[in-house]
């Protein structure tokens, strides 16, 4: 680190590992007992809703046969609705069905290669006889029989095209996106257990058939996913002529590849697109392609004088973050010292060439603005030297209408940049996002482009940027603009939690920083006002929360302007040029709009993300070693709600939380600590496995806690971490390959206390000591906590925090973080984690740095001491 900073983050001592100690049990609904107890009629049900199933398909598969229409690989898709908690792994293992796609509410979409379902029918007469081995039949609560699929389509189906469906027309082409599952029946089997009796030789024999078997599995998916790609173009484009555009398809042998699933993008005619997802029993999601287009603001360039101060190019092993964007004007006077020449590269179809990487955008740019934003932050400086903190790496993917092209399909996209720029030169961790979907996100399942991000996070070690998206002046259903919400009667703040101004595509990421848009202050005058009245109210166009499974999105919020309204009806918007103080400070591009270097005239959460990139590019300056993992955490152990959030009256929090995430990050608060604030960091890329409890331990030096004092501490935790995802799942817990949730210390608990709540393998049936559980905010289920509705452990980032009184703090604070099995079996699967915890004497009453400084060094002193007469032991 460098000498300067003086207050560095201090390390997070690590105590132990070991089993952990999971509390709750899987439930049985009261429907599965009521079928145990009635077998008889259970399965007369489940047999007669089969046997009419398979009716209607044998005719529906005679009657295209006489239609001559395209030959179908063998396989029939099913729906059923089974217990909410049972692991519909049990649907392959016991009943040999293939799972296509998890929805909700207990709704499972499943393939057969058995048309017949011959060996289902025989487990539920099983189930009826008592047979060992049929109980699973008892959760499978009912197969959906209807002849039309019309409850299968309204869980594949986008919304829009359920309404369409009904009226296709057979001759037109259509464009669609369908996600196919490609899993088979295949698992991984259990690992084997040494028995009393195995000798080395007999023992090392089942690990190595073990071994064998698994990677015989993975070679399974690998040709049945090249097997149903071919299937799909046999049918699509031997069969109705139709075009394969794109095939989100991955070698295996890539790291981020997605093992359960695939996308295609399509063009076919409306008879082909019915035939293919009504008869390929593997498809769980048809959805139209993204419009990704970014709104445009018209302006008028400010005249007058534009000082700049003296720009330091950045040092050779300066971080470097790479602008996915409109392109960059890199000869700008205020970027052209951090631009990474050498590397930029345009993504365009023909005939854009690959070096064509200038910002084309009229008024003034996006990709521009944006690169400035990342370098600067919140001004530009004026006066003396600036040292340019990274580098800018040019990814140019929207043309100069600031669109992407529908030849392009974004994850496929996305993952070309990525692997690009993170294998060249400069080794590339930081990644700004700045681009969205025009409508909000599916809460279905994970999208092919968010999953994508999550993938190459896991893979790679990178952090994206995500911007949130905007709210445009108007837009067609289902989506709806700032105008059509004040023209039905909504207004501001209330629109914004409205289902139609949820993030956009591909915001809803579980990895990617995910960021909103806060105003600057209010302004009004006779012919504009401001929608915000307080400096760090939500934006009017900036985009809401919560994500997908209720994860916590935006994450975090910078400020990026506010639109201004005019009064009367019909309402005008607009960014006027008297209103320039509500807007951010920005580098423009002169290259098609002549111009001032910088100005305030153009808004938009496009430039909210990169001034959290900045605050990513800091860190990685002072921390480079670390993982992209830790920056996450520390952006987001950084954020505080405005001011206006503590003086509101009425403030609906979880309102509030939807807009604001976790709040506005602070590069100081990430990058330093000061006499009244510290934070402890854990130490590079740590893995956990399900099963396991890592503990961690802050000792707190007794001038925190002396009995007499009553001083208010603030303690936060934020927990980041990354695990393989998997698209077909429709719940967190099983989208992951493993999951992880932390667990802290009561006040006033001994640590012997807490490791027994904590790990297995200690005796919890001695007395416990400890006081309360901290008053966290969030608390781990939505009922718990202040802001009710919200649950810290829905993400992959979780932060909480609770102010104490100083003397009830525990003499060792301690974090317990737990793994917890996701959608893998396989024994070494694994999670990546990075753990931050901070501690805070509000109103500086007392000064903890030093003191806390000086008790990690002596715990660490004694841990070290007694791992060495540990090994004196051993050698006597």
């Amino acid at each position: 680190m460098p000498e300067s900073h003086s207050f560095q983050h201090l390390p997070l001592v690590f105590r132990e590992k070991g089993p952990a100690r999971l509390t709750g049990r899987g439930t049985v609904s009261d429907t599965t007992r009521q079928n145990r107890q009635n077998r008889l009629s259970h399965s007369a049900g489940l047999r007669q809703s089969t046997t009419s199933f398979i009716s209607t398909w044998q005719s529906r598969q005679t009657q295209r046969q006489q239609e001559d229409m395209p030959t179908l690989p063998p396989g029939v898709p099913l729906l059923l609705e089974v217990d909410p908690d049972l692991d519909v792994d049990a649907l392959r293992h016991y009943l040999g069905f293939e799972v296509v796609s998890e929805e909700e509410a207990g709704f499972v979409i499943v393939a057969s290669e058995d048309v017949n379902l011959a060996a289902f029918l025989q487990r539920v007469q099983d189930f009826a006889g008592q047979v060992q081995g049929s109980a699973t039949v008892a959760s499978v609560h009912r197969l959906d029989d209807d002849p039309d699929q019309a409850a299968r389509l309204r869980l594949i189906l986008s919304e829009h095209l359920m309404e369409q469906w009904p009226t296709l027309d057979e001759n037109q082409t259509y464009m669609v996106d369908i996600g196919i599952t490609c899993l088979g029946t295949r698992e991984i089997v259990t690992p084997p257990k040494r028995g009393k009796r195995d000798t080395d030789a007999s023992w090392a024999r089942k690990q190595r058939d073990w071994a064998n078997d698994r990677a015989e599995a993975y070679e399974a998916w690998d040709d049945l996913q090249d097997t149903r790609i071919g299937e799909a173009r046999t049918i699509i484009v031997d069969g109705y002529g139709g075009e394969i555009k794109e095939i989100t398809h991955v070698p295996p042998d890539d790291a981020a590849a997605l093992p359960d699933s695939f996308t295609i993008r399509v063009e076919v005619s409306g008879k082909g697109l019915k035939d293919f997802v009504l008869n390929y029993p593997y498809v769980f999601e048809v959805v139209e392609p993204d419009d990704v287009t970014l709104p445009q603001y018209e302006s008028k360039p400010e005249a007058g004088d534009f000082p700049i101060a003296d720009l330091d190019r950045p040092t050779d092993d300066a971080p470097a973050a790479c602008v996915i964007d409109s392109g960059i004007q890199e000869e700008h006077i205020l970027l052209k010292p951090a631009v990474d020449k050498p590397s930029s590269h345009c993504f365009l179809p023909a005939p854009t060439t690959s070096s064509d990487v200038a910002d084309y955008v009229p008024t003034g740019g996006h990709g521009t603005r944006v690169a400035g934003a990342i370098l600067f932050g919140e001004t530009i400086p004026k006066t003396g030297r600036y040292s340019l903190p990274c580098w800018i790496q040019n990814a140019r993917v929207l043309d100069k209408n600031a669109k992407l092209p529908t030849d392009l399909h974004p994850p496929d996209l996305f993952r070309a940049v990525v692997r690009q720029f993170h294998k060249g030169s400069r080794k590339t961790r930081i990644f700004n996002h700045s681009i969205n979907s025009t409508c909000h996100c599916r809460l279905v399942h994970m999208s092919a482009w968010a999953a994508q991000i999550d993938a190459l996070c896991q893979a790679y070690d990178i952090l994206v940027i995500q911007s949130t998206g905007n709210l445009w002046e108007s837009a067609a259903p289902p989506s709806a603009g700032i105008k059509d919400h004040l023209a039905a009667g909504r207004d501001y703040p209330g629109f914004l939690t409205e289902r139609s101004s949820r993030v956009a595509n591909p915001a809803q990421s579980l990895q990617a920083i995910t960021v909103g848009s806060v105003a600057y202050r209010l302004y009004e005058s006779t012919g504009w006002k401001s929608f915000a009245a307080e400096n760090g109210e939500p934006s009017s166009f900036s985009r809401s929360g919560l994500g997908i499974w209720g994860v916590i999105k935006p994450e975090v919020v910078e400020f990026a302007g506010d639109y201004l309204r005019s009064p009367g009806d019909p309402v005008l918007l607009a960014t006027p040029a008297e209103g320039r103080d509500c807007y951010p400070e920005l580098v423009r591009s002169t290259l098609q709009s002549p111009g001032p270097p910088y100005d305030r005239d153009e808004i938009g959460t496009s430039f909210a993300a990169p001034k959290v990139t900045h605050v990513a590019a800091m860190l990685q300056r002072i921390l480079p070693d670390e993982p992209c993992l830790l920056y996450r955490a520390l952006i987001v152990q950084s954020a505080r709600w405005p001011e206006w959030t503590r003086t509101a009256d009425d403030l609906d929090r979880m309102k509030t939380f939807r807009c604001l995430g976790y709040g506005v990050p602070s590069v100081e608060r990430a990058t330093t600590n000061t006499d009244y604030r510290t934070t402890f960091i854990s130490a590079g890329e740590t893995g956990i496995k399900a099963g396991e409890c890592h503990i961690y331990e802050v000792p707190i030096p007794e001038s925190m806690r002396r009995p007499g004092d009553d001083h208010d501490i603030l303690i936060e935790v934020t927990l980041s971490y990354v695990a393989k995802p998997r698209r077909t799942r429709r719940n967190l817990r099983r989208y992951l390959s493993t999951w992880v949730d932390w667990k802290s210390s009561r006040l006033r608990e001994p640590i012997d206390s807490f490791r027994r709540r904590a790990l297995k393998d200690e005796d919890s049936s001695s007395s416990q000591a400890g006081g309360d559980t901290l008053p966290w905010t969030l608390q781990t289920r939505s009922n718990r906590g202040a802001i009710e509705g919200v649950s810290r452990n829905a993400g992959t980032v979780q932060k909480d925090w609770a102010t104490v009184k100083s003397n009830a703090l525990p003499k060792s604070f301690c974090i317990a973080v737990v793994g917890h099995q996701g959608w893998s079996k396989d024994p070494d699967s694994m999670a990546a984690y990075a753990l931050t915890v901070s501690f805070e004497s509000l109103g500086e009453e007392v000064r903890i740095y030093d003191d806390l400084r000086v008790a990690v060094e002596e715990l660490q002193a004694e841990l070290e001491a007694e791992v060495e007469s540990e090994i004196e032991l051993d050698d006597v």
